[in-house]
């Protein structure tokens, strides 16, 4: 896995290191990892969160308050639509299952 310093993450983003530290302080689920001489270790996840961050606050003209609120709801969002793809692999399964026992049975069925 690709991880970033801060500085590239600053590169990369064009959101200065000072701004970066403080979207941490404020939204929930965005903390970077330390390495073990204490510096920041961004992700790709937190790459595309200062992204959507940015586009939010700089393009949309959220608040960071409304911006904050919109990452939650666009990780909830995400967390129900995994919910749901797992209810469907498990009916699918559940399906499956129930068509290979009818076809079993129905091998053993006199014609």
């Amino acid at each position: 896995m690709a991880s970033y310093s801060i500085g590239d993450v600053e590169e990369i983003t064009g959101v200065k290191a000072h701004v970066l530290r403080y979207w941490e302080s404020v939204i929930p689920g965005f903390a970077p990892q330390k390495n073990m001489a204490g510096h920041r270790v961004y992700s790709q996840r937190e790459i595309d969160i200062i992204l959507r961050l940015k586009y939010l606050i700089n393009i949309k003209k959220f608040t960071i308050e409304g911006a904050r609120s919109q990452i939650i709801e666009d990780a909830n969002r995400l967390e129900d639509d995994a919910d749901t793809l797992h209810a469907i692999h498990d009916l699918r399964t559940d399906l499956t299952d129930i068509y290979l026992t009818m076809r079993k049975y129905r091998k053993h069925e006199p014609n």
